[in-house]
């Protein structure tokens, strides 16, 4: 395994460590599934960001996709410095 799974593995395991087995999508908000998970650049490296663990965050490859090809990240403006995420919807 390359170090950036590496990585991923530990921020996932220690994300869903403090939020008992929960692990949000950093885009959507959604559950993410270890299978699924990918390492988002929350300042993207293009942008002057970092792979540093401060800066790093799990998502899912969709998302991480989705996002890059548009550009930006929408801005939540109740949270200053998230994103905003989509409302969960009920199955």
């Amino acid at each position: 395994m390359s170090r950036l799974g590496l990585t991923r593995d530990k921020i996932y395991k220690t994300v869903a460590r403090q939020l008992h087995g929960t692990v949000p999508c950093w885009v959507c908000g959604e559950h993410v599934t270890p299978q699924a998970a990918t390492l988002e650049h929350i300042q993207p490296l293009s942008a002057g960001g970092n792979s540093h663990a401060e800066n790093l965050a799990i998502s899912h490859e969709v998302c991480n996709g989705q996002r890059h090809a548009a550009g930006t990240v929408p801005a939540s403006a109740v949270s200053p410095g998230q994103v905003l995420r989509r409302a969960a919807t009920k199955s």
